[in-house]
């Protein structure tokens, strides 16, 4: 059974469906190792009663033999800004610490339409407003690479050292954000699967720093229905899997237009058929320049550019490319972000429904103890920033612009594909996963501007991006690069990412022999 959590959700599901395993058998074990996971803080809440349920469903098909497909009996995860009706979701904030929604979300509903078995709610960033999920109303979720919190229950045949660094036992690395929980609910196995989001890298951010295929599709591909939104515009259900084709089977569910969603794109979606074997003679690659940035970890540089050199040796063209607005992104989506953040978070009055203060004189005084107390300081920050940037003499200046600019970002990729390149291919982010300590000396805003550099522009132009997993560093953490592609053209870029998965054979973490998951 061991091996079986770490196993891909091709091979379990082969197991599945020659009855050589039953559903509500795999469901246990990972929601049992859920309890052991529990000091990285990866789960909000573990949906036991609903994954037994849903199991029990899978049995039965299983035993007459109507099983719903490749999904059917396989266990994921959710991340916690998810309607998911009769559960709760608190978006990692005390103002929904108590709001259990009477829907489902689209992506989620059409997971269990494919039989799959939901174990739990992941951790996340209060409102996914952040890049490393340390600033949850539930405290931060912990990187299960080189901790010591629970690696002992974790092996790397390929790795020349344990992960655990047992002479620093309070010093742990970050998951990433603001879809940590997610990223580690799948590194440690207790599901094959889970759902993020991504509004400016919040799924390939902790995909990278967990050593994970962290997937942002293009935006209106996937509906947001049900997603409690951050930036409208840019908001996507992201993707997490341990491999590229579990990645395209999970894209192949939930993918598709959806009635709900405004945003949704009228357009049939044809699932995508990754091949086994790959040809990328005539691929051509760009390496964007304004990417190599002086601060990029020189471990990170040398991926990058031995990827570049296997891409070479079997046939693809490389070609440096400019787009020079890159760097005004972060910038760009930092106004954006509060503009919406302004808006969106003005329905959290304490009226209809999530926190209310306990005593109050006036409505005023209602609303404004409410937000005050059910709010977190980065929420507060991002709504005030964003009420300044919408004053009447304010709102050409920055509102304004930052649209101006976030055209001008996206006219930058554009140009790159109608110049015949194919891919970019570029850093995920610039380091290895960071300390904790040393993360928390920077404030939300420069963490942002830092972890996102290279993931924040894919979303300001709605293109495809992938990150991919390429090997560990000298401290035994996961280093990534990041693929993007025109839009729509998921399978192009899921290939080119599947070329390179086979190519580098990342060493994932396997789970020992841990007998209380026998």
């Amino acid at each position: 059974m061991n091996k079986l959590l770490s196993a891909s959700i091709k091979e379990v599901s082969h197991k599945i469906q020659a009855g050589d395993i039953r559903p509500t058998d795999l469901t246990k074990a990972a929601v049992k190792l859920t309890t052991i996971i529990k000091p990285l803080n990866a789960y909000i809440t573990v949906t036991a009663e609903t994954a037994k349920k849903h199991a029990e469903n899978s049995d039965s098909r299983q035993k007459n033999r109507n099983l719903l497909g490749k999904l059917d009996g396989i266990p994921i995860a959710i991340k916690d800004n998810y309607c998911t009706n009769g559960h709760l979701t608190t978006c990692a904030s005390k103002m929904l610490s108590n709001y259990v929604p009477v829907y489902d979300a689209t992506v989620y509903q059409r997971l269990k339409d494919s039989g799959a078995v939901l174990i739990g709610k992941t951790n996340l960033d209060e409102f996914a407003m952040g890049s490393g999920t340390v600033d949850s109303y539930y405290g931060p979720t912990k990187n299960l690479w080189n901790s010591n919190v629970v690696t002992e229950y974790y092996s790397c045949d390929t790795c020349e050292k344990e992960h655990a660094n047992e002479s620093r036992e309070n010093s742990w690395h970050i998951a990433g954000g603001s879809s940590g929980g997610s990223a580690v609910a799948v590194a440690t196995g207790t599901c094959y699967a889970a759902l993020g989001s991504d509004t400016g890298g919040s799924t390939r951010n902790p995909a990278s720093y967990c050593g994970l295929i962290g997937l942002k599709p293009t935006y209106g591909l996937v509906s947001r229905y049900g997603l409690i939104p951050l930036l409208n515009s840019m908001d996507v259900p992201g993707i997490l899997t341990r491999n590229v084709d579990d990645a395209a089977l999970i894209l192949n569910a939930i993918a598709g237009p959806d009635d709900a969603d405004s945003t949704s794109v009228r357009r049939e979606y044809v699932p995508l058929n990754l091949p086994d074997t790959i040809d990328i003679s005539n691929l051509r690659v760009g390496i964007p320049k304004e990417y190599k940035l002086s601060n990029i970890s020189p471990e990170i540089q040398e991926c990058w550019d031995s990827v570049c050199e296997y891409l070479r040796e079997s046939g693809a063209s490389i070609s440096t490319v400019s787009m020079p607005h890159t760097s005004y992104s972060i910038m760009c989506y930092s106004v954006l972000n509060r503009c919406d953040v302004t808006s969106n978070f003005a329905c959290y009055d304490g009226m209809q429904y999530g926190y209310r203060a306990d005593e109050w004189g006036s409505v005023q005084e209602l609303y404004r103890k409410t937000r005050s107390e059910g709010f977190g300081k980065v929420v507060k920050d991002r709504i005030l920033i964003g009420n300044y940037f919408l004053l009447e003499e304010n709102y050409d200046k920055y509102y304004l612009k930052a649209m101006k600019m976030r055209r001008l970002i996206s006219d930058d990729f554009d140009i790159v594909w109608d110049n015949n390149i194919d891919v970019l291919l570029t850093p995920t982010t610039l380091t290895e996963a960071p300390d904790y300590n040393e993360f928390l000396t920077l404030d939300n805003q420069t963490q942002c501007l830092i972890q996102d550099y290279c993931t924040q522009p894919a979303n300001m132009a709605g293109i495809p991006a992938v990150n991919v997993p390429i090997k560990l560093s000298t401290n035994g953490l996961p280093l990534s690069l990041q693929l993007m592609a025109p839009a729509f053209q998921e399978e192009r870029l899921l290939t080119v990412a599947k070329w390179i998965e086979q190519k580098v054979k990342f060493p994932m973490l396997e789970l020992k022999d841990v007998p209380v998951l026998e």
